[in-house]
């Protein structure tokens, strides 16, 4: 059941669960790298489809869009309430930004970079390697959302980010990222550089999110699920053709 609810929270498809209770949602955290990785296989497999008939830019272009769809921008909203939450100048004010349904300059600029970033790091790729990269990334983000819930402390009140934290349950949380360490590893050297760099993303953003608006929010969580995506899939686009996956 706690996978259903991962799969209705982070998705848009059916065949979920919706959680009708804060612990119900912390509960199903520990799922979160799985469905990621399923909408990157997805949309790598979106690549692997059209890519021949459409020719690669556009082929790129509706991999990253499907991700976007699938889990109805989800992560990307977080993303850039982030980014224009940054223009306050008091953590409670950037807190009230942050809630503002509006989307302001950085938050465009974030949204459009982000876009970019993924759109040419997919066009290097071959297809297979697409789908492989897509779905290490999305996982690879997932749990590194995860890691951040359990080690950044949540803002005080209500709130997304306090609802995750609350209820978390430590055994699934840390199998979970786990599996997503092992498999990243299992993919060879340019899994482990690609766990490395989103390390790194990760780290920078929940640095950020303790620092300038008090502690952990639902969208810092997107913004960290996000940074963490892009690091290891520019990592993979840069360095697959260097090193390879471990069977090539």
């Amino acid at each position: 059941m706690s996978l259903r609810y991962a799969w209705a929270f982070l998705t848009r498809l059916p065949g979920g669960a919706h959680p009708t209770t804060e612990r119900d949602l912390g509960r199903s955290v520990g799922w979160f790298p799985l469905v990621g990785a399923i909408v990157g296989a997805a949309s790598g497999g979106v690549f692997w489809a059209v890519w021949q008939p459409l020719g690669t830019p556009l082929a790129a272009i509706l991999a990253v869009a499907t991700g976007s769809v699938i889990t109805g921008a989800f992560h990307e909203d977080g993303l850039a309430d982030t980014a224009d939450a940054l223009g306050g100048t008091t953590p409670t004010e950037r807190r009230e930004i942050m809630k503002d349904s509006r989307l302001g300059t950085f938050g465009t600029l974030a949204l459009v970079l982000g876009t970019l970033v993924q759109v040419f790091a997919v066009m290097p790729l071959a297809s297979r390697d697409a789908v492989i990269a897509m779905a290490l990334a999305h996982g690879v983000g997932r749990a590194f959302a995860v890691a951040a819930m359990v080690s950044v402390p949540a803002v005080a009140g209500s709130g997304l980010g306090r609802s995750y934290t609350a209820h978390l349950r430590g055994v699934p949380c840390a199998l979970s990222l786990f599996v997503s360490y092992v498999v990243a590893f299992v993919l060879g050297p340019v899994g482990v550089f690609a766990v490395g760099a989103a390390t790194g993303g990760a780290a920078v953003v929940s640095l950020i999110a303790y620092r300038r608006f008090g502690g952990l929010t639902g969208d810092a969580l997107g913004a960290i699920a996000q940074i963490s995506q892009m690091a290891a899939l520019v990592t993979v686009s840069r360095l697959l053709d260097d090193f390879g996956w471990f069977w090539t």
